[in-house]
C-alpha cells in the first residue's frame, strides 16, 4: 500500500547522501514534472519550475506566473519530439 512512498523516500534519502547523486538530465525532469501536474499535482515550489524551465534553455522571470512556466515547459517539450 505505502511501499512506493517509502521506495522514492529511501531514493532520495540515497541520492541525498550518496557522494553519487542519480542524476537526471532537463528533459526527464521537465516530462517527470508535467506528469505530476496532469496527475493532479500542484507545484509548491514556483523556484524548482522556473530552474526546470531554464535548464531547458527557457529565459524565465521570477515574477512569471507558475501557470504560464509550465505551458511554455509543454511546449518546449513538445518541441523535443
Amino acid at each position: 500500500m505505502g511501499s512506493r512512498k517509502h521506495n522514492k523516500l529511501f531514493n532520495w534519502l540515497k541520492n541525498l547522501f550518496s557522494s553519487n547523486p542519480e542524476t537526471v538530465c532537463e528533459i526527464t525532469q521537465a516530462k517527470q514534472l508535467i506528469v505530476a501536474i496532469d496527475r493532479g499535482g500542484v507545484p509548491l515550489n514556483p523556484a524548482k519550475v522556473n530552474d526546470i524551465a531554464r535548464n531547458l534553455g527557457l529565459e524565465v522571470s521570477r515574477k512569471a506566473p507558475v501557470e504560464e512556466t509550465i505551458t511554455r515547459i509543454r511546449k518546449a517539450l513538445e518541441r523535443t519530439k
